[in-house]
C-alpha cells in the first residue's frame, strides 16, 4: 500500500497518541500480573506441598486473590478506554468520509457501483475494530512476550533454548500466513463486491424485476456471482485453516519437547518440579499472542485495503466548496461557450455547443430524441459536468468559480428520476433544512399544484414519503420534486420532462405556473409535451450530441412538425 494512501489516517490517530501510551502501560501491568499465577503454582509445588507450610499456601492464596481482584479493574479499564478509540474513530473517520462522500463531483459517484461506496462504510467499522478491538489489545500485549521470555530464563533456565526456537517458527508462521492471506483476502473481498453490486442493483429495480419477470434472467448470473464469492472464500479460509492447524501442532509439538526436556533436567537435578509446570503456565502466554496472530492476520490484511480504499477516495478532487467572494443573486442569464464533453475519451462527444443562450423572460424547451444529449446539457449548465472544453456562464461569470452550495442555491432542478428521501413531505420539500420557513413550503407547493393532495392525506405535510419515495404515486412524487427546486427562488430553473407523469389537468396548471415563473426567471425544460410546448418561447433541438436547431418556437415548431402536434401526439424530430 502506498504511502499517500496511508497517510490520511495519521491526522486521525495521532491525537489518540495519550491514549495509546495509557493502553501500553495497562497493558504492561495486566501482563505483568498474569506471571502471579505460575508464580503461584511454582512456590505451592516446590515450597508448601513439600515442607507443609500451610500457613504459607495461605498468604500467597490471600496474595492472588488480591492481584485477581486488581487484574479484573485493569482489564475493565481497559476495556473503557478501548470504547473511547472506537467512539473517537467512529466520529472521526464516518465524519470525514461522509463529507468527502458530499462533496466529490458527479462524475467521480457515477463512476462507481452504489455497491462500492456502501463498502466504504463498512471499511470503516473495519478500521474502527482493528484499531480498538482484540486486534489492537494483541498488538499490545505482544512486546511483553519477552517479558514471559525473561521469567522463564530466571525460572527455568534450561527450558529456554525450546522457547527461543519456537518463537523463531512461530515468528516466520505468522509472517507467511499474513503473506498468503492478504492476496487471497483481497481475492475474496473482490467477489463479494460483484455478488453485492448485483444484489444492489435488484433491489434498486425490483419492481421492474417483479412486473417484467427477470428472476429467472437473473438467476444464472446470480448463481455465477455467488459461486465465483464462494470460491473465493474456500480458498481463503483453506489457506487460514492451514496456517491454523500448522500453529495448532507446532503448540502440541512445543508443549511435548519442554515436558520431556524439563523431565530429563528435574533427573538431572536442573530444574525443579514447580518450575516445570510454571514454564508450562508460562508457555500458554509466549505461544498465545503468536498462534492469535496467525488467525487474526486476515483483519490485519482487510484493515490495509480499507485503509488503502478510504485512501483512494479522500484524495479524489472535490467540487469547490468555497467561493472567493460572495456575489449577489444572479440575474440568470445563461451561456454555453465553445462547450464539448464526452464520456468517454475513445468516443464522441455526447454535447458539443458553439455558443448556446438562455435567458429569462420566457421558456426555452429543449428538444432530441433519446441520448441525443439533452440531460447532459442539463447537467453541464447546473455544474454537475466540467466540460471538456468551453465554458458555461452565468451572469457572464464562470461557473466553476462557483461554490457547489451557491449552484444549488442560483439553480433549482427537477431530474427526469425524481427521487425522494425516507423523510415526511415536508423535509423533502425543505431540502432538509430547518430554516425553510412554513410560508415558503406552502407557496412552493401551491406553486407545484402539490397542496391539495398533500393537506387530504391523514398526516398533511408530515406524511413519511418511504423509500425513494415508494409511499407516494409517480405523478404526487414529481410535484413534490418541483415543490422543492422552487424554493428559495433560484433564478433558473431546469426540468427534465417535468410532466412525464402528471395528467392532462396536471400539465395545464404546470404549464400556468412555468409562464409565471418566466417573467423573472430562465426557464429550461426539456419535453416532448404538447401542452408544454406551447407555452415555449425559444426551442433548442438537439441531435446526435450537436445542436441542429435553435431559435424562436414560432419559428423551429413549425419546421420540425409540418404543424403544431395536437394533443396526445409528442413530437419526434427528425433525422
Amino acid at each position: 500500500m502506498s504511502t499517500d494512501k496511508r497517510a490520511w489516517l495519521q491526522p486521525i490517530i495521532e491525537p489518540m497518541r495519550p491514549v495509546a501510551r495509557e493502553l501500553l502501560v495497562t497493558s504492561a501491568v495486566v501482563n505483568v500480573l498474569a506471571l502471579a499465577t505460575p508464580i503461584f503454582v511454582m512456590q505451592v509445588y516446590d515450597r508448601v506441598i513439600g515442607h507443609n507450610g500451610i500457613e504459607t499456601l495461605k498468604g500467597l492464596f490471600i496474595g492472588v486473590l488480591l492481584v485477581a481482584l486488581f487484574d479484573y479493574v485493569l482489564r475493565v479499564s481497559r476495556g473503557r478506554v478501548m470504547q473511547k478509540v472506537a467512539l473517537r474513530l467512529d466520529v472521526e473517520v464516518g465524519t470525514r468520509l461522509f463529507d468527502k462522500l458530499m462533496s466529490l463531483p458527479l462524475r467521480t459517484l457515477e463512476s462507481r457501483p452504489s455497491a462500492f461506496w456502501q463498502q466504504l462504510f463498512r471499511d470503516v467499522d473495519t478500521i474502527r475494530n482493528t484499531l480498538s478491538g482484540a486486534s489492537a489489545l494483541l498488538l499490545a500485549d505482544l512486546p511483553f512476550l519477552f517479558v514471559f521470555l525473561g521469567v522463564i530464563y530466571f525460572v527455568g533456565r534450561p527450558l529456554v533454548i525450546i522457547f527461543l526456537v519456537m518463537l523463531v517458527i512461530f515468528s516466520v508462521l505468522a509472517w507467511r500466513s499474513g503473506k498468503s492471506l492478504q492476496g487471497s483476502g483481497a481475492k475474496e473481498s473482490n467477489a463479494a463486491a460483484a455478488r453485492d453490486a448485483l444484489i444492489a442493483e435488484i433491489v434498486a429495480g425490483r419492481a421492474t424485476v417483479k412486473a417484467v419477470g427477470l428472476a429467472r434472467a437473473l438467476e444464472p448470473l446470480w448463481e455465477v456471482r455467488q459461486a465465483g464469492a464462494i470460491e473465493q472464500s474456500i480458498q481463503r479460509g483453506a489457506v487460514s485453516d492451514g496456517y491454523v492447524a500448522i500453529g495448532a501442532e507446532l503448540t502440541q509439538l512445543a508443549s511435548v519437547s519442554l515436558t520431556t526436556l524439563g523431565a530429563i533436567s528435574i533427573i538431572d537435578h536442573d530444574l525443579s518440579m514447580g518450575a516445570l509446570v510454571a514454564c508450562n503456565m508460562l508457555s500458554s502466554k509466549l505461544y498465545g499472542p503468536i498462534t492469535q496472530l496467525v488467525g487474526t492476520w486476515r483483519t490485519f490484511a482487510g484493515f490495509l485495503q480499507a485503509v488503502e480504499r478510504l485512501g483512494g477516495i479522500l484524495a479524489e478532487p472535490e467540487d469547490r466548496a468555497q467561493s472567493a467572494l460572495a456575489l449577489e443573486r444572479p440575474k440568470g442569464h445563461l451561456v454555453l461557450e465553445e462547450v464539448s464533453f464526452a464520456y468517454d475519451k475513445d468516443r464522441a462527444p455526447a454535447i458539443q455547443a458553439d455558443r448556446l443562450e438562455f435567458r429569462p423572460g420566457g421558456i426555452t424547451a429543449v428538444l432530441g430524441r433519446n441520448g441525443s444529449g439533452k440531460t447532459t446539457l442539463l447537467k453541464l449548465m447546473m455544474g454537475l459536468y466540467h466540460p471538456d472544453k468551453g465554458r458555461v456562464l452565468l451572469d457572464n461569470a464562470d461557473i466553476t468559480q462557483f461554490s457547489r452550495d451557491e449552484m444549488a442555491r442560483w439553480m433549482g432542478a427537477v431530474p427526469q428520476e425524481c427521487v425522494l428521501f425516507n423523510a415526511s413531505i415536508r423535509d423533502n420539500i425543505a431540502h432538509g433544512s430547518a430554516a425553510c420557513s412554513d410560508e415558503a413550503i406552502l407557496a412552493a407547493s401551491r406553486a407545484a399544484g402539490v397542496h391539495e393532495a398533500v393537506i387530504d392525506m391523514p398526516d398533511g405535510y408530515a406524511t413519511p414519503a418511504g423509500e425513494a419515495g415508494a409511499r407516494l404515486s409517480a405523478g404526487q412524487r414529481q410535484r413534490i420534486a418541483i415543490a422543492r427546486a422552487l424554493i428559495g427562488d433560484p433564478p433558473v430553473l431546469l426540468f427534465d420532462e417535468p410532466s412525464a407523469s402528471l395528467d392532462r389537468q396536471a400539465e395545464e396548471s404546470l404549464r400556468a405556473t412555468l409562464l409565471e415563473l418566466s417573467r423573472d426567471h430562465t426557464v429550461v425544460v426539456v419535453t416532448h409535451s404538447p401542452v408544454l410546448l406551447a407555452a415555449c418561447r425559444d426551442v433548442v433541438v438537439t441531435d446526435k450530441g450537436r445542436i441542429a436547431a435553435v431559435g424562436p418556437a414560432r419559428d423551429i415548431l413549425p419546421r420540425l412538425f409540418g404543424a403544431v402536434p395536437p394533443p396526445g401526439h409528442p413530437p419526434e424530430v427528425p433525422s
